[in-house]
């Protein structure tokens, strides 16, 4: 259990649940296969798989989630070529032009016709809710993702008071002078890829992998007035990642170093392995982004979203 990309949410207020009464009211939002006339259905799964039927998983105090979002595969392709042959067949029978409004009505019609033939494809999200240091973490640097989890997660709640992270110093000028002093900062160190832009909300943008981020070419940007907004980075020689702006991280990977220490788990059990994972990941996070924060200045003071 290994997660990607870290979006990471400040709990503004104490977290009252349990996990037994997160679970209990996750269960009223379990996930439930797709009716054929819905195009899309959400809710949430165990998280160590099938078959396991805990909704919630503890390790540590640290509490797993899924969300397990399913969506029928109805390409605009397939619509428009039905809708196309049902205008044809009106017009040759009734002689006369399909308007704009029966052309909708049409499209909203076989829409409805052809969903409960059409394929289905599922898609899991993870996230976990540290109660002690007061985070959500979401395996997604989407902002859609982000969203199907915390908005699930508030429907099951009823609230839950969130607030995106936010430090003291621009991360942006921060990113921006390591790059032009040629090196990070304490036990962090520059990586090899970074993107590039310009102040004006339409200039250029340069996005650099596989590169010496301390040579001439990426000085001649800094010296043009090009911006850092994502830079890659390494902690420790222990975790590779690549922040955004808006300290998203993604490409997140865990070094042999990390990884390594799992060989002492003598285990056949995969749910074993499972948590062992899980605990170390999440032990190594809960080191290194205090750290990480502390090259911004530290958290700024939060509002709820």
């Amino acid at each position: 259990m290994w997660f990607k990309n870290l979006t990471l949410l400040r709990l503004v207020e104490p977290f009252p649940f349990t996990a037994e009464t997160l679970a209990a009211r996750l269960e009223r939002h379990a996930f439930q296969p797709c009716p054929g006339h819905q195009p899309s259905a959400a809710g949430w799964t165990p998280p160590l798989g099938r078959k396991a039927i805990e909704l919630v998983h503890v390790v540590n105090g640290r509490l797993l989630l899924c969300l397990r979002t399913e969506e029928k595969l109805l390409p605009a392709m397939v619509v428009n070529q039905a809708v196309d042959e049902r205008i044809a067949i009106i017009e040759d029978q009734q002689r006369r032009p399909v308007r704009r409004r029966e052309k909708q009505e049409l499209r909203e019609q076989l829409v409805q016709e052809l969903l409960p033939r059409a394929l289905s494809r599922s898609r899991q999200g993870y996230a976990y809710l540290d109660p002690a240091a007061g985070w959500l973490v979401v395996d997604s640097a989407s902002p859609h993702g982000v969203e199907e989890i915390t908005g699930m997660l508030r429907k099951s709640l009823d609230t839950l008071s969130v607030a995106p992270l936010q430090v003291r110093q621009s991360p942006t000028a921060v990113m921006t002078a390591w790059l032009a002093e040629g090196g990070a900062p304490d036990e962090f160190a520059l990586g090899d890829s970074c993107e590039l832009r310009e102040d004006e909300a339409a200039g250029g943008v340069v996005r650099c992998r596989g590169q010496d981020l301390t040579g001439a070419e990426i000085r001649s940007h800094l010296h043009a007035g090009k911006q850092v907004t994502r830079l890659g980075l390494s902690w420790d020689e222990r975790v590779a990642f690549v922040l955004d702006e808006t300290l998203v991280i993604r490409r997140l990977q865990f070094f042999d170093v990390v990884r390594e220490s799992l060989r002492d788990t003598a285990t056949d059990s995969v749910e074993a392995v499972f948590d062992a994972e899980f605990a170390l990941m999440t032990g190594e996070l809960a080191v290194w982004l205090p750290r990480l924060l502390e090259l911004f200045g530290g958290e700024a003071e939060q509002s709820s979203v």
